[in-house]
């Protein structure tokens, strides 16, 4: 038998080690247990350690790992930077996209291309899930003068904020420019521990974007604020006196736009991996989130530190979101608006 090219004979053993690949077909991929065992996989968290992001990951850090094939270990690692856009962007376009990479930055991170022109692909990101869908408010301190809904509008006070696209600076911009309260927007700071210590020495009177799961473990500061307004996309019913923003909206285009603003609550507490992830890691790992935020262990942890769990799984995000980035244009343009600086 000859393989010919062209007209030549081709001949010697040069030519074997291409010829027996040929003949052997594709490459068998690298089973997932196989790839995973002896590996570590890193969650990034896209504000400063201590706070409601940071407190989730590690929480999950420690127990996701038996649930991966081949049982990884898992380390947590703070990235913060710009609302946690830079931790965003990481993943997008630098990480390695082999699923050891994972991460959580702000929720309202899923819809800042959308908003705030961004520079990826909230769509393209591989999302795990959420370990749940939240509500935010914001709150001031006890020694500050605004105490209520009422409040806001009758003179001026100042929130503390991180950047643009992080929800304590897109929420208190909505409070001003969309309702018209009398708000100053002092940003730049690393997290919401930060801002929370801000609170604590007076240097503003308090903050938005506050995530009521996370606040409810935190009793020590239950005790010294008082909440305003919450945003969610729906009533959260353990605050009934507590204004929802949406029911204060003074027309349906202001509702449409609110729950634009607001979208970025159903995902909670997102977890994500890069884009173009290899089909068996991104099963596996989503099979890992679903199975871990089940796991009695896990579960009883999150009791014992008084952390939500209400998870939402990836191909509900994967919806939520294909259908949040067919919003009309007019809607957009008014959101947008709504958080300028």
């Amino acid at each position: 038998m000859h393989w010919r090219r062209h007209s030549r004979v081709v001949t010697g053993v040069a030519c074997l080690p291409a010829m027996l690949l040929a003949l052997a077909g594709p490459v068998r991929a690298q089973p997932v247990e196989e790839f995973y065992r002896g590996k570590t996989v890193t969650i990034l968290v896209g504000f400063t350690a201590g706070g409601g992001y940071d407190v989730y990951a590690r929480l999950l850090g420690r127990h996701i790992g038996r649930h991966i094939p081949g049982n990884p270990s898992v380390v947590v690692q703070n990235m913060p930077g710009a609302g946690s856009l830079k931790a965003t962007q990481y993943v997008y376009g630098v990480a390695p996209k082999d699923g050891l990479t994972l991460a959580t930055v702000s929720r309202g991170m899923a819809t800042d291309p959308l908003l705030n022109d961004a520079k990826f692909d909230a769509t393209r990101l591989t999302w795990i899930g959420s370990v749940t869908s939240e509500t935010s408010i914001c709150a001031t301190w006890q020694t500050s003068p605004i105490k209520t809904w009422d409040d806001m509008f009758k003179r001026e006070f100042t929130l503390g904020g991180s950047a643009t696209g992080a929800d304590p600076d897109t929420f208190a911009l909505i409070m001003r420019n969309l309702f018209g309260a009398k708000v100053r927007l002092v940003t730049g700071y690393p997290g919401g521990n930060d801002i929370n210590l801000a609170m604590e020495r007076g240097e503003v009177d308090g903050r938005c974007g506050w995530s009521w799961s996370s606040l409810k473990s935190q009793k020590n500061w239950l005790r010294h604020i008082s909440p305003l307004v919450q945003f969610a996309m729906e009533k959260n019913a353990e605050l009934p006196n507590v204004p929802w923003a949406i029911e204060r909206a003074g027309s349906d285009e202001q509702r449409q736009v609110l729950r634009l603003l607001t979208a970025g609550q159903f995902l909670g507490r997102p977890f994500f991996s890069t884009p173009d992830l290899p089909a068996g890691r991104k099963a596996a790992l989503r099979a890992a989130f679903d199975a871990t935020v089940k796991d009695p262990l896990f579960l009883a942890e999150a009791e014992k530190i008084d952390l939500e769990v209400t998870p939402v799984a990836a191909p509900a995000i994967d919806a939520f979101l294909a259908d949040v980035y067919q919003t009309p244009k007019a809607v957009v343009q008014k959101a947008v608006a709504a958080i300028q600086k």
